[in-house]
């Protein structure tokens, strides 16, 4: 059950006012301007050291953004024995337009660290058939996972392939996904369940 405490001043164990509220919303500190986490702003709880921000994590700076998270149009066919790069065709968000060309560029002033996901899904094949997907950042391998089908239910399976990588990135730095498998023959990457995230992590 919900409880509600409404009260239109609050003091110290002096009697002295700390805040007080006109009951519309406007609240007004009476705290000294200089005395650090706090201001004397009217209408805004201070949040920021000195500042007047509004009372959200955003306002203080506490987004994890830029983010991404992309998706394809269609299924993608990727050849025998050959390491292919994704295409992402579709967005789910892109807070900062940073994603284009089926890549990730980590915007001028964003510099920091990120965390990538991804989940693959390949088309049904026989058992054993195997496939490799790497994070790329600016066009090297950073990260790579083996996924293998295995004939569980039936002769052939859809192949699932994971992953997820932290990284320190500066302004310019691109990152990607590619794909290796060795069907034997072309294989699709579904666009059904195949995606591509990230996002930049608070105070790391």
């Amino acid at each position: 059950m919900a409880s509600t405490i409404q009260v239109d001043n609050i003091k110290d164990i002096g009697g002295n006012t700390i805040i007080s509220s006109d009951g519309s919303g406007t609240f007004t500190s009476n705290l000294p301007a200089s005395a650090p986490n706090v201001s004397t702003a009217t209408g805004t709880l201070p949040i920021a050291n000195g500042g007047t921000g509004a009372a959200t994590l955003a306002a203080a700076g506490l987004a994890n953004t830029p983010a991404f998270h992309v998706y394809k149009s269609g299924n993608q066919q990727v050849s025998n024995n050959t390491a292919t790069n994704l295409t992402w065709q579709n967005e789910f968000y892109d807070t900062d337009n940073a994603f284009a060309s089926n890549k990730f560029t980590v915007p001028s002033g964003k510099s920091g660290t990120y965390m990538f996901f991804w989940l693959i899904k390949g088309g049904s094949q026989p058992d054993s058939t195997a496939m490799q997907g790497w994070l790329q950042k600016n066009g090297s391998d950073l990260d790579s996972q083996l996924s293998r089908s295995k004939d569980y239910i039936s002769t052939v399976n859809e192949i699932h392939l994971t992953g997820h990588y932290t990284d320190v990135a500066v302004a310019g730095d691109y990152y990607e996904m590619r794909i290796y498998q060795n069907s034997g023959g072309a294989l699709d990457i579904l666009s059904e369940g195949s995606s591509f995230w990230g996002f930049k992590l608070i105070g790391a």
